[in-house]
């Protein structure tokens, strides 16, 4: 038997139970791709990594979520990053060696924050036809929804209020058809403009053919700040990304873009368990 140790950990949580949970595996040597997608799976969680030695970063890291690898995504990277720097001592200075690159992150006591890779876009649907997608009225669209990559290709939209973002009902035909990224996985970001520098937003995914809400997505964060600077917003800005509207568990994101075009994600992050897995050698 060979045991594997995991600890779990709240992204974006400013208390105990909030925030987009995520396991750990801070040695995965001895997985291959399919024990690591079957632990995944068991421990169904959005995201799960898994930590492997690095000669040239802090460490190399594989993303899965219960059904498939993604290249990049923020909860993962930042819980990941700041389990890393309090097992390892690595002074709040983190890089992480991800298969979308190489993504630095530091970490100040239990917050964590990640500079994204610059953003690359893509086209969308009619607003007629994302409207119908996500179960909102055509008129409660603003702005020109794009798809944006800033690790992992998604597609933000937004719309007129956060009344609206809550009153969101994806169609799961339409939602398939209208918002697959280029490796045919369907996701959105759907995000207003609300007071005191909050952006309230919910981001759906389809897992299993079923359309699921994330409790909190650095990944979707990162790609706002992109959208942000294609719609011409004036840097510097800084913005809260309050997510989980309709979850009932809160995440709270910082989004910051700086004067060069930086985009920057943070979160609070804190342990919440620990355990292991006895796998058959």
């Amino acid at each position: 038997m060979s045991t594997y140790r995991f600890r779990i950990v709240n992204v974006f949580a400013e208390t105990a139970y909030a925030g987009n949970p995520l396991a750990v595996f801070d040695d995965a040597r001895g997985l291959d791709d399919a024990a690591m997608q079957q632990l995944a799976s068991q421990l169904n969680l959005s995201e799960t990594t898994f930590v492997f030695p690095s000669e040239t970063t802090s460490a190399r890291v594989r993303i899965f979520t219960p059904g498939y690898e993604l290249p990049f995504a923020g909860h993962p990277t930042l819980g990941t990053a700041a389990t890393l720097n309090k097992l390892r001592n690595l002074g709040g200075k983190v890089t992480l060696d991800l298969q979308a690159g190489v993504i630095p992150v530091r970490v100040d006591g239990d917050r964590a924050t990640l500079t994204a890779n610059a953003p690359s876009y893509r086209d969308a649907a009619t607003a007629e036809q994302l409207a119908q997608a996500i179960g909102v009225p055509a008129a409660a669209l603003v702005g020109t929804a794009r798809f944006v990559d800033t690790g992992t290709e998604q597609l933000v939209i937004q719309l007129a209020s956060p009344e609206a973002v809550a009153a969101a009902t994806p169609d799961l035909p339409l939602f398939n058809k209208y918002t697959s990224n280029r490796l045919g996985h369907a996701s959105a970001l759907v995000w207003a403009f609300g007071d005191n520098h909050e952006i309230a937003a919910r981001f759906f995914w389809v897992q299993h053919n079923q359309i699921g809400e994330d409790f909190g997505t650095g990944s979707a964060c990162a790609n706002l700040g992109g959208w942000l600077l294609d719609a011409g917003h004036p840097t510097p800005f800084n913005y809260t990304m309050v997510q989980g509207i309709g979850t009932g568990r809160l995440a709270h994101l910082a989004l910051s873009v700086d004067a060069e075009r930086t985009i920057r994600v943070g979160g609070r992050v804190m342990e919440v368990g620990r355990g292991e897995f006895d796998l058959p050698a």
